[in-house]
């Protein structure tokens, strides 16, 4: 039996799952920063006002005791040529037991897969244990593993300046084959056999391209050494500082990628990104990887950034 869909979610159910509903938001375990305002921005309110946006849905479990919050994803779709989603969420009542859940996890992929072929993921908290119980024991897949960091800027160890540039218009395409070609095998594209190395790497080409063209970073930065090729760079995305919120603002490394000709630069290149983010008054940087990743690991401690959280990508498929 499939799901049903609704049109809100159920306020008492947000209120129950505040606690983990917080954990969406990207600066949750930066201790001086408001709880209230991130809530609002990426919690709670984010599910409050969850089903107002074209391609979110709310579904309800058949026995009443969950919402599935799902958001349909264009640019996917058109890419893989299938129609792609992201699970934001559940809510559930004190009533729903783990069998229950598992029950709702797998009658959400039913519902999507009577729809045709789908791909369909989620990045949950690690904090949301009951979510992500709910939704390995309902047919959805552990992809990849994820650590957050964060640097405050103010307190970072940073060596001595590099020279670095903003990568060029006309760099695109070089930037996305560095991209492809420095791969990390770990991570949620590479790590998932539904995508394939063809259409993994073929993203990744494009996220960058992309990066570099401005569709969504705000500066791509490579290296700037005399007569050192470009084989690595950093895309970077700024979020400003928010209104009535002491210690606001950040910006974050999207996507990197370190060739052989540049080895060493990935310290480098985040290093000229602390220094940026202290140039623009953003007082942290934040920065993901997969749990995996050593050489990020080493770079963080170097650089004085901390863990802060982790999260877990979750996916399935079918039709």
């Amino acid at each position: 039996m499939g799901l049903t869909g609704v049109s809100a979610p159920e306020a008492a159910w947000i209120s129950s799952r505040a606690e983990i509903l917080l954990r969406h938001s990207p600066t949750c375990f930066i201790r001086h920063l408001l709880v209230e305002p991130q809530q609002k921005r990426h919690g709670t309110g984010a599910v409050a006002r969850f089903g107002n946006r074209v391609g979110e849905e709310i579904f309800m479990a058949a026995d009443k005791s969950s919402q599935w919050l799902v958001q349909h994803l264009p640019w996917d779709t058109d890419f893989f040529c299938t129609d792609t989603y992201r699970l934001f969420t559940g809510l559930f009542s004190s009533a729903a037991t783990p069998a229950a859940l598992m029950a709702a996890a797998t009658q959400l992929r039913i519902t999507l897969a009577a729809r045709g072929p789908y791909y369909a993921f989620s990045v949950v908290p690690a904090e949301d244990t009951a979510l992500l119980q709910a939704l390995t024991g309902g047919g959805w897949r552990l992809v990849e593993t994820r650590l957050n960091f964060y640097c405050p800027v103010a307190a970072a160890t940073l060596p001595e300046p590099a020279p670095v540039r903003l990568a060029r218009p006309d760099e695109a395409a070089h930037i996305g084959r560095i991209s492809a070609a420095a791969r990390n095998p770990f991570d949620r594209f590479h790590a998932d056999p539904w995508f394939g190395k063809i259409r993994a790497d073929a993203l990744l080409v494009r996220y960058a391209e992309a990066a570099v063209e401005g569709s969504y970073a705000d500066a791509v930065l490579v290296p700037d050494a005399p007569g050192l090729p470009v084989d690595s760079f950093l895309a970077i995305s700024d979020t400003s500082a928010e209104a009535g919120v002491p210690g606001s603002g950040s910006s974050r490394v999207l996507l990197t990628a370190v060739g052989p000709a540049n080895r060493g630069w990935h310290l480098q290149l985040v290093a000229e990104t602390v220094r940026r983010a202290a140039v623009l008054s953003l007082p942290h940087v934040l920065m993901t990887t997969q749990a995996t990743n050593g050489a990020v690991f080493r770079t963080c401690e170097k650089l004085g950034f901390r863990l802060g959280g982790t999260s877990h990508v979750l996916a399935c498929h079918g039709g």
